[in-house]
């Protein structure tokens, strides 16, 4: 593995039952980058996290992090070079914030002082408070505590912001944002297409185990061809051919999702018009119209057919 990566993994197969959860599955991260997996619920981010961070065994494939495989004697010391924070963790209700963090900390010969890690999560004014009666944000912020405490050089972090406020969220961003800085990597799953663009350098989005798409966030949106989004719904039962969408001028790609079209439009200034004239053309009522520019999750939709959070 070259010097430059902190994680490469090739071949990545893991299957449950009759659910292939992981299919083939080809990385390379690079040293202070912070990579997403994006993708929905069940696409196969988790597993993928856990078979890289030791948890889990892929049933075929070479996992390769900071030049250490997953085997023999080096493990231990592999497992004291990174942090990881849990999609779902659960720490004891009676322990205090710093009872907790003392107490992972012991867990490695080297690390960050207990009360600056709780200062870095901005957890001080709970320092003495039961895990139990802190909430939802503050349990995640402790969560990144006990994964930073050991100074490590590989970050994990699986769906940190799930269920949090806007407020709650953009805390955990700025923390993340600080351990990049200092020259820590990050690989991060999310299936909010807002956080996979503020945060990450690289990505790659997941589908039913497979990577279906890799690159900046940037390059993934430029994928499409276009910069702006048109969402429309039609009055009535009558279905329009997406193939005669993407004949209207300004349009590059025509999809519908549930009961909305959805055109990446490279003009919108052309396509909106021609729309117009089209419904006119055929009778229909527009009943919703919007425009946004393109997203990660347009560019998903592109690749699918359904959005990131689809059922």
């Amino acid at each position: 593995m070259s010097a430059e990566l902190a994680l490469s993994c090739r071949g990545l197969r893991k299957r449950f039952g009759d659910v292939q959860a992981v299919d083939g599955v080809d990385l390379d991260v690079r040293r202070g980058e912070c990579f997403g997996l994006l993708g929905p619920n069940g696409a196969g981010k988790t597993t993928t996290v856990e078979i890289l961070e030791g948890l889990q065994r892929a049933d075929e494939g070479d996992v390769e992090i900071l030049g250490h495989r997953w085997q023999g004697a080096g493990e231990r010391a592999l497992r004291e070079r990174i942090g990881i924070q849990l999609q779902e963790a659960q720490l004891a209700d009676k322990l205090t914030v710093t009872e907790v963090v003392r107490l992972y900390r012991s867990f490695y010969p080297r690390g960050r002082g207990v009360d600056d890690v709780i200062a870095l999560v901005e957890l001080g004014s709970k320092r003495d408070a039961r895990y139990e009666t802190l909430s939802g944000g503050q349990k995640q912020r402790l969560a990144i505590a006990v994964a930073l405490v050991g100074e490590p050089d590989l970050l994990f972090l699986d769906e940190p912001t799930t269920g949090l406020d806007p407020a709650a969220r953009v805390k955990l961003w700025e923390i993340v944002d600080a351990f990049r800085r200092g020259g820590g990597t990050i690989i991060l799953t999310t299936h909010y297409m807002e956080e996979a663009a503020r945060l990450c350098d690289g990505l790659a989005v997941l589908d039913h185990g497979k990577i279906i798409a890799l690159g900046s966030p940037s390059e993934l949106i430029a994928s499409l061809g276009a910069d702006q989004v048109i969402e429309f719904e039609v009055a009535g039962d009558e279905q329009l051919e997406l193939g005669s969408l993407e004949t209207l001028p300004g349009v590059e790609v025509a999809t519908k999702r549930i009961d909305r079209y959805v055109l990446s439009a490279k003009d919108v200034t052309r396509a909106m018009p021609a729309l117009m004239n089209e419904l006119a053309r055929r009778s229909l009522d527009l009943r919703t119209v919007a425009t946004h520019q393109a997203t990660l999750d347009d560019v998903f939709l592109s690749l699918t057919g359904r959005g990131l959070r689809d059922d």
